[in-house]
């Protein structure tokens, strides 16, 4: 497929930094959305857990188990900023 749109480059960069530039940037980009779906099923797994501890009548077991999820979220690397959400602080 030919690219017709305009490239916008640094001066005095040529097309091949441009190409490797473009090519890290969509190899991080997959690794993100593969490491997001990884935590989508993971979450997923969690949500049929909790039902099945739910309908088995076990409502204790499955406060337990979304406490810990919630635990797990709240330490888990912020997928958007880049790091740990304490990082972040807000003004």
């Amino acid at each position: 497929m030919i690219e017709w749109r305009m490239r916008a480059r640094k001066p005095g960069a040529s097309i091949l930094d441009t190409d490797a530039t473009n090519a890290a940037e969509v190899a991080r980009l997959v690794a993100e959305l593969e490491e997001a779906e990884l935590y989508a099923q993971h979450l997923r797994a969690l949500i049929t857990g909790v039902r099945d501890q739910l309908a088995s009548g076990n409502a204790e077991r499955a406060l337990s188990m979304l406490n810990e999820a919630l635990n797990e979220i709240d330490d888990a690397t912020d997928v958007v900023a880049h790091g740990r959400p304490s990082d972040h602080k807000k003004p």
